[in-house]
């Protein structure tokens, strides 16, 4: 069975489906009806031919992801703000809301860079005195950057509201494993697909804490403030290797691909829960926002 290109993420009580120029949005309302939402993005790639060329994708496909990412979850977590309770949902943003996740983004990406990237580099260079090798020192601080991120992780996992999320997460992987079986979309089905997924952000964001201490080992510089700058300069070119090497194994089913993927999925034990069969439903309402499945399994069975 051939891939399909639907990636998603979880959202306040409910699942964000993206497939080519448009993406879904389906939340479990308080009055537990399924809200779903249609919208559609120019996607960079529509944009020239730069913007196609590999680890230059990468990047603007983070950016892009995230822009999207930051503007669902806010449209699903309006369902739940009593001050917004008689606001229409289904209207267009206006401008400060806009501008407000222009900051809300912008603020995203500097606390993560200075989280996993800046913090790390920082702590190391108080064995500067003791350590000449600055493949060394690279090891250490990605050992570091590798640990706060798992550390990150694992703390966030144990909040409550945050375990439902992963629950539609877990939910997300499952839907889309399931169209990638040849089965049929149905909530049966999708329970007993794999939570996992090697497309995954959560590998993602792994494998870009690997290929950093890959790209940090190989930089030697004295002074900090240089090496700081060097690593904010450097983020998108990490993001970019990484984005290659997730899209070569969504899209391969090799050994050295799976191999590769193992740490990445095994992290995903933490951010993916098995979902109820409700949350599994608004999946499937999300996937169905931006693809005919019925047709696509058609086309796969008259291909047999």
């Amino acid at each position: 069975m051939s891939k399909v290109s639907i990636g998603g993420q979880a959202v306040i009580e409910g699942v964000m489906m993206k497939n080519n120029d448009k993406y879904a949005i389906a939340v479990r309302k308080p009055d537990k009806e399924i809200e779903v939402k249609i919208d559609s993005y120019k996607p960079a790639a529509d944009k020239g031919l730069f913007f196609r060329l590999p680890i230059v994708r990468g990047v603007f496909n983070f950016v892009e992801s995230l822009v999207i990412g930051v503007k669902t979850l806010t449209y699903s977590a309006s369902f739940y703000d009593e001050e917004d309770a008689d606001v229409d949902k289904g209207g267009k943003n206006d401008a400060s809301d806009s501008v407000m996740m222009f900051f809300t983004v912008a603020v995203s990406i500097l606390l993560a860079v200075g989280l996993f990237m800046l913090l790390p580099a920082f702590l190391v260079s108080f064995l500067d005195k003791y350590i000449d090798s600055h493949i060394l020192l690279g090891l250490i601080e990605g050992v570091i950057r590798l640990s706060i991120f798992l550390l990150y992780v694992f703390l966030i996992s144990r909040m409550e509201d945050i375990k439902r999320t992963f629950m539609y997460h877990g939910a997300e992987h499952k839907s889309i494993n399931c169209l990638e079986a040849g089965d049929e979309l149905t909530v049966d089905n999708v329970m007993k697909s794999t939570r996992f997924h090697k497309r995954c952000g959560t590998s993602f964001l792994f494998i870009v804490m690997i290929v950093s201490i890959l790209v940090f080992m190989c930089i030697d510089s004295k002074t900090l403030w240089l090496r700081l700058l060097l690593r904010v300069l450097l983020v998108p070119v990490i993001a970019g290797i990484s984005y290659e090497f997730i899209r070569y194994a969504g899209t391969h089913n090799n050994v050295c691909a799976n191999v590769l993927s193992k740490p990445g999925l095994w992290v995903q034990r933490l951010t993916t829960i098995e979902p109820t069969p409700d949350m599994v439903e608004v999946a499937i309402k999300a996937v169905e926002g931006v693809f005919d499945w019925r047709e696509y399994l058609n086309d796969m069975d008259k291909e047999k």
